[in-house]
């Protein structure tokens, strides 16, 4: 499948795609931290989500995409989105019109990737602030149910592919909270 993995500089989904033989490269306005420039195009994901396009990756290979893409997975940034964030969308009881504006960007962007001609999503992002009115999601998950001891729920909008089912539920050790892990401590008698 010809995979667009949109919104990521690290290339981790990427990589793991092009393990299981997938034509997958990663779209970001950042260079790539992944170590694989032949796979990374660095550009507005904008003109390419719905496929028919033409690219360059970053090791200067020209590329005809014929089609619409076979999947789209997509982190779009959720800095003024967030649930994480809502206590600097309202100061003073009232409602941050500058921040209230960014959000609503950022509304546009997420848009953008629900809405692309695709028959495969999935999108990530965590909590979102309700005054966003963004569409139902398709599934919650928390990296514990993954065989990472954390909690940080995270939602999936998801369109012509199963929810993700946990492969492998350990104990949460600690929390993280606005991307800061907090450790949870554990006493009791160690004689």
């Amino acid at each position: 499948m010809k995979i667009l993995v949109a919104c990521e500089e690290s290339q981790a989904v990427t990589k793991e795609l092009r393990v299981l033989g997938h034509e997958a490269y990663s779209c970001d306005i950042e260079p790539c931290s992944g170590g694989h420039p032949e796979w990374h195009i660095r550009q507005d994901v904008l003109p390419l989500i719905n496929g028919w396009c033409h690219f360059c990756t970053c090791d200067g290979k020209f590329t005809i995409l014929g089609s619409a893409w076979d999947m789209i997975i997509a982190f779009p940034p959720c800095t003024y989105l967030s649930n994480a964030g809502a206590r600097h969308l309202y100061k003073g009881g009232k409602l941050n019109q500058e921040r209230y504006l960014k959000g609503l960007k950022g509304k546009e962007f997420f848009m953008m990737f629900y809405n692309a001609d695709c028959t495969k999503i999935a999108i990530e992002n965590p909590i979102i602030s309700s005054v966003f009115e963004m569409p139902k999601h398709t599934q919650e998950i928390q990296p514990y149910q993954f065989g990472h001891p954390f909690t940080k729920k995270t939602r999936l909008w998801l369109k012509g592919l199963p929810a993700l089912r946990p492969t492998n539920i350990v104990e949460p050790i600690n929390i993280i909270i606005w991307g800061m892990p907090v450790v949870k401590v554990v006493t009791g008698d160690t004689a």
